[in-house]
């Protein structure tokens, strides 16, 4: 099973601006129940591309969860998703819990 890598500068970025925790991380890759989706905003491309997924952490606070997979899964952000992209993973990642 691949590790979620977080880098001191991601880990960092989630505490101070999204007030997320590495174990809300954990959690959500644990919870989802949706479809992986990627990023194709050409202002988003990597190569690999991202993947993004909304899943709720074990307190059921929603979170959307980006990361590159390379071998590992590498976290780029996570974050409280907004209205657009709730209804967008409702829509194509098909959740069965919210």
């Amino acid at each position: 099973m691949p590790r979620v890598i977080i880098s001191d500068g991601i880990r960092a970025k989630l505490a101070a601006k999204h007030d997320v925790g590495e174990p809300e991380v954990h959690q959500c890759f644990a919870n989802r129940t949706g479809n992986i989706l990627f990023d194709t905003r050409e202002q988003h491309i990597t190569d690999p591309l991202t993947r993004w997924f909304i899943a709720p952490t074990n307190k059921g606070r929603l979170l959307k969860v980006c990361y590159v997979p390379d071998g590992d899964y590498y976290l780029r952000s996570c974050f409280e998703p907004d209205d657009n992209e709730l209804a967008s993973y409702r829509k194509h990642g098909k959740p069965t819990d919210f």
